[in-house]
């Protein structure tokens, strides 16, 4: 049975900073806490897994490989065992560039916790661009 596309929606905020610096802040998981608190507040490296939270019911996060295309995709994988893939591209854009997140509806997902999600998600773009341009 074939599975249906799920409803996205493509957050993004312009940076100025080089594409270049950018995709070396975000592509490095050790860096989530400082820009991605909706997805966790501390991360830790443990035999070459990276787990985000604390306590035993820890999701990890896997990277793409590191890549000249600009391609941060991840995939974080729940404590239940559920896997949500996130699209994310750090496109160059003049002496800046865009980071472009996609957040992605997930089954059984009220339109309440969409817009919440979205909301988290954008809110940690917004940090991002103030960390990497040193105003917050």
């Amino acid at each position: 049975m074939p599975v249906m596309p799920s409803q996205s929606r493509h957050l993004s905020e312009t940076i100025e900073r080089p594409a270049a610096d950018v995709y070396e802040f975000v592509s490095d998981p050790a860096n989530i806490p400082r820009w991605a608190q909706g997805l966790a507040t501390a991360v830790e490296n443990v035999d070459g897994r990276w787990l985000l939270g604390t306590g035993a019911d820890r999701a990890t996060v896997a990277f793409a490989e590191r890549n000249t295309f600009g391609v941060v995709d991840h995939e974080v994988t729940l404590p239940l065992g559920e896997v949500v893939y996130v699209p994310m591209r750090v496109v160059p854009n003049g002496d800046g560039c865009d980071v472009v997140l996609t957040v992605r509806r997930q089954p059984d997902m009220t339109d309440a916790d969409f817009d919440r999600d979205s909301g988290l998600v954008q809110a940690d773009l917004s940090r991002l661009k103030r960390v990497l341009e040193g105003t917050g």
